[in-house]
């Protein structure tokens, strides 16, 4: 995890119990709100010429009292809530709800706090009472701490309700949401490592079972025209050599523009793109709409895009033609792949896999739709920002 990036640190246990204890007497206000607020408005709420009007009033100083809920939350708590506006409903809904929570929160305290008045009571008669036996003193003590389990397990629940009807009316927090993005960082760099790993033995099993076969067939017929015995037998070795030699080439050009094509850097996108269309064995009509220059990272994400949609649909899918478009709108670069193949593409397979890591790196998305029968269209949406 870089250093940058920070888990959000909770807030001090007082400072928590403090807000515990402030939210009791602000849902005090708020049942004296309904109770007020109810008997005033409440013969124009039963009115339907009226009832807009007076919920709206309602509405309107309910959305006070819960602007004082989220101040109470991010003081006492470290919430800090995105900019959010909820609908009226929502707003009594939640204050309803944080009205009924609260109070029997502030029961469950008044509880806890009489039962720290008998436990005090029950320590100083210890000390002045002789007649208690210890089965007396045992039985106390095993009910007392019977009770104030249940009275702390009680509070717990009521405050991580009051959170999740925070999250409800408010939406997640700033730190919840720093924490997926952290989650979300975290599996995007697992899932580039594993692409990285999978294309390297791609690579590595490509000059073994390819380039490396042929260059030592190429050795072979070199060897077998200098022990010629005939010029015309060695011509005709010779001859062979130097198209093994060519294939050679080729092939190793095609492993080299798999693992990063120089077009990229020397022409650009478009002539890298075109290359692909060149090399592919069937049809490709692309479209092209890139008006601004795209930084390095989205070129080269959005060109193994395409080279690997392209290939798998010469090599798979029995495709007569295929479509490409890449087209850019604002701060997004949208790639779309469809061929005319008869389908079933697998998106958990390796090359797929490593495409969406790969578009997942840069905060992109990518969809596969391959339907049996066809068409595959494949769909990456890449930010440019």
């Amino acid at each position: 995890m870089s250093d940058d990036v920070r888990e959000p640190v909770a807030a001090p246990l007082v400072m928590r119990v403090a807000g515990v204890l402030v939210g009791c007497l602000t849902a005090l206000f708020g049942l004296l709100y309904f109770v007020v607020a109810g008997a005033a408005l409440g013969a124009f709420l039963l009115w339907p010429r009226t009832r807009r009007r007076a919920h709206a009033l309602l509405a309107a100083g309910a959305r006070r009292l819960t602007a004082v809920e989220r101040r109470r939350r991010s003081l006492f708590f470290h919430d800090a809530f995105p900019e959010h506006r909820a609908s009226d409903q929502q707003i009594l809904r939640y204050l309803a709800a944080r009205t009924y929570s609260g109070l029997l929160c502030a029961v469950v305290v008044g509880l806890v706090d009489f039962g720290a008045v008998l436990a005090g009571i029950f320590a100083v008669s210890l000390t002045t009472r002789s007649s208690m036996t210890w089965v007396d003193v045992l039985s106390q003590v095993v009910l007392g701490g019977t009770l104030l389990f249940l009275a702390v397990q009680g509070l717990r629940a009521l405050t991580e309700q009051d959170a999740r009807l925070a999250r409800e009316c408010f939406g997640p927090s700033e730190r919840e949401l720093l924490q997926r993005r952290i989650d979300e960082l975290a599996t995007s760099r697992a899932a580039v490592v594993r692409a990285v790993d999978v294309e390297r033995r791609r690579v590595e099993r490509d000059l073994h079972d390819g380039v490396q076969q042929r260059l030592v067939a190429l050795a072979m017929l070199l060897g077998r025209a200098r022990r010629g015995r005939t010029p015309e037998r060695a011509d005709a070795l010779l001859e062979q050599a130097h198209k093994e030699a060519r294939e050679v080439l080729t092939e190793l050009r095609e492993v080299a523009w798999r693992v990063y094509p120089t077009a990229l850097d020397s022409l650009g996108l478009h002539e890298a793109l075109g290359g692909v269309s060149e090399r592919c064995a069937i049809p490709v009509r692309m479209e092209y709409d890139v008006p601004d220059a795209l930084p390095s990272a989205v070129e080269t994400a959005a060109y193994f895009v395409v080279s690997e949609a392209v290939n798998n649909a010469a090599k798979h899918s029995a495709a007569g033609e295929v479509f490409v478009r890449v087209r850019q709108r604002g701060a997004s670069l949208s790639v779309v792949v469809r061929d005319t193949g008869t389908g079933g593409a697998d998106p958990a397979g390796s090359g797929l896999t490593g495409l969406l890591s790969r578009v997942a790196a840069l905060d992109g998305t990518l969809h596969v739709d391959s339907p049996l029968g066809g068409p595959t269209t494949i769909t990456a949406e890449l930010p440019c920002a």
